[in-house]
């Protein structure tokens, strides 16, 4: 299993992307992620092009979430991937 990030690594390190403190971080990333929550209460996808897709699939069973990555991330993980830049 690869090496995971916690939360809080993962904020300050968009808040030293975003020349901002870690506080101002935080409440980007709650926001972006109760945004992608009522999204997908919603029953709606999102596409977050360069990332990829996230969306709700109904099977007979009930209901599955599923990502589908972007070119970008296929290309890094070295999945068949049409992305021609640097990763």
């Amino acid at each position: 299993m690869a090496e995971r990030m916690q939360k809080a690594e993962f904020v300050h390190r968009l808040a030293l992307r975003m020349h901002t403190d870690d506080t101002t971080a935080q409440a980007w990333v709650e926001a972006m992620l109760e945004t992608l929550f009522d999204t997908s209460k919603a029953g709606k996808g999102v596409t977050l092009p360069g990332f990829g897709g996230f969306y709700l699939a109904q099977k007979r069973e009930g209901w599955a979430f599923k990502f589908n990555p972007g070119q970008k991330l296929r290309a890094l993980f070295g999945w068949s991937s049409s992305y021609k830049g640097t990763v």
